[in-house]
């Protein structure tokens, strides 16, 4: 299977220099259990640079793997807001029954023939659902309790997230350019 692997530009995602044509990545919206993470990073988006239009997100990324197996894991890091980071460590010290996860994520790349970015791996407009990967009894969930010096303002704070497909198929989708896409299954139906 191919893997997918992309190293987003922190930097370039907090600060966006239309001049740069580096990979980034937003984690648009997360609810882990019953907690609703913050969309309180407001932030540029790529594909809307002439409209100068901006977008709230969770966290800003630095990075996203998913080893592209039906049933594998989808990784992610990015740096998020103390709010967020607050709610990451209640989350981390506390009996977490419920692990669902529901979550929005794109990752943007720059299409040097188009001379536009475009949306390089994302979920669309279908929120995903998956569960908190366990790895050897441990949750992958993690948050860092110092503040990444990547971006000094605003305050931001690295939070880690693996996450596991919820028993039903659903739909990972790719660009490789401004008009080259195409998709792949990500999730397992499971009759009861």
């Amino acid at each position: 299977m191919a893997t997918t692997s992309f190293n987003c530009s922190v930097s370039q995602g907090f600060n966006f220099e239309k001049d740069s044509q580096t990979v980034v990545g937003h984690l648009t919206s997360l609810k882990i259990g019953s907690k609703e993470f913050a969309k309180d990073i407001e932030i540029m988006d790529p594909t809307a640079i002439k409209d100068n239009t901006k977008v709230k997100v969770v966290g800003v990324m630095s990075g996203i793997f998913w080893k592209g197996g039906y049933a594998d894991p989808l990784s992610f890091n990015c740096q998020v807001s103390t709010v967020n980071k607050q709610d990451a460590v209640v989350l981390q010290h506390s009996d977490l029954s419920d692990t669902t996860v529901e979550y929005d994520y794109v990752v943007y790349d720059y299409d040097p023939v188009a001379k536009v970015y475009f949306k390089a791996f994302h979920n669309d407009s279908t929120t995903l659902k998956g569960l908190v990967e366990k790895s050897g009894g441990e949750l992958s969930l993690g948050i860092e309790m110092d503040q990444g010096m990547e971006v000094v303002s605003p305050k931001n704070f690295g939070f880690y997230l693996g996450v596991m497909p919820q028993e039903e198929a659903q739909t990972l989708h790719y660009g490789v350019s401004n008009t080259g896409k195409f998709t792949k299954a990500w999730g397992v139906s499971v009759a009861a």
